[in-house]
């Protein structure tokens, strides 16, 4: 392999390190800034011009609405909670950064993702965790098993706070530029306000408890996600968290939260990343939070099952499981549905 390789680069201070650091290696390096309509452009071009990088731009804005925001918006109106990072790497990001890279002979794409490629004993390239705990493993776990060979995520060994001292020792123009926190088309993190303004949404309905009394009135399912507390509104002599989601009659259930551990998962297409037997222990994340439960996996058509060998708070449909044996990713699914341990009382 030749060591061109294309940098999705996005004006931030982690892929302009992450430029720095390839360079350093002996990498040609292919500044390419993604166009998702929002602007943004001067700094991945002021970063490509410091340091002699060669930059191009892609406009891949019809594939975030056909195959992100389109879905995004499906998923709550249906009473699930997408992850669009998560599904915009696979479907959007990675393949225009690889078609690019086909388009200019390189045999590399690179991010300034924090996780790293690892090759095994068997020499086979393996998924595995950020080295600190700003790990970013978890959104990538969608990425197709034959990609990771060509995929290079250069501070994926690094600390936040070193890349940031880093980019100071490197005199890249954006070291002090923030972090983008939010999704990438909603940059205000109002998604409501987003859903709201881009096609019809959910009326209000009905809050209720779980034997049906209704409590109040909320402002559409589309506000709400599983295990919420805050901004409910409702007087009650006890804290009151979204238990389910009723699509089919615009109804949100309310409850004091004791209904929501979970000791089975269900999810639908099961990305393999490693080798996965029936019944084997692994650890799962159920959500993008350092939090893991330890559990067992049993392979069901395309997707799969998790027995969990803790209870974990509050699986929720359209979010992810990811599968762990130590750093490495085995794979993961979506989450369809879990199992609650219901307490008599409720």
């Amino acid at each position: 392999m030749n060591k061109k390789v294309v940098l999705g680069l996005s004006g931030g201070v982690d892929s302009a390190v992450s430029a720095c650091l390839l360079k350093e290696q002996g990498y040609e390096v292919h500044g390419h800034w993604l166009d998702i309509g929002l602007g943004g452009r001067a700094d991945a071009e002021e970063v490509a011009a410091r340091f002699g990088i060669a930059f191009s731009a892609g406009d891949i804005r019809q594939e975030l609405e056909e195959s992100v925001m389109g879905p995004f918006r499906r998923d709550y109106l249906a009473g699930r909670t997408p992850l669009p990072c998560a599904l915009c790497n696979p479907t959007v990001k990675f393949p225009a950064l690889f078609r690019y890279a086909e388009e200019i002979g390189a045999d590399f794409v690179a991010t300034g993702h924090y996780a790293r490629i690892v090759v095994d004993e068997g020499g086979e390239a393996a998924l595995c965790r950020g080295a600190h705990r700003n790990d970013q493993a978890y959104m990538l776990a969608r990425l197709p098993r034959a990609w990771l060979p060509r995929i290079l995520f250069p501070i994926g060994g690094y600390e936040k706070t070193r890349v940031r001292e880093l980019a100071r020792e490197f005199g890249i123009p954006v070291a002090d530029k923030p972090d983008s926190m939010e999704i990438c088309f909603i940059p205000d993190g109002d998604y409501a306000g987003w859903l709201e303004a881009h096609g019809a949404t959910p009326p209000p309905g009905d809050f209720v408890d779980r034997a049906g009394n209704v409590l109040g009135t909320h402002k559409g399912i589309h506000h709400y996600t599983i295990g919420q507390r805050r901004g409910l509104s409702i007087p009650a002599g006890h804290r009151l968290f979204v238990s389910e989601i009723r699509p089919q009659d615009n109804t949100v259930v309310l409850s004091d939260g004791s209904d929501l551990m979970a000791d089975t998962v269900w999810g639908e297409d099961l990305n393999r990343l490693a080798h996965l037997a029936e019944g084997e222990e692994v650890t799962v994340r159920l959500r993008h939070s350092k939090a893991e439960t330890p559990a067992r996996f049993y392979p069901e058509e395309t997707g799969g099952r998790l027995e969990l060998l803790e209870p974990a708070r509050a699986p929720t449909p359209g979010q992810m499981a990811v599968l762990y044996r130590g750093d490495r990713v085995l794979g993961s699914l979506w989450i369809t549905a879990a199992r609650r341990i219901i307490p008599e009382s409720v």
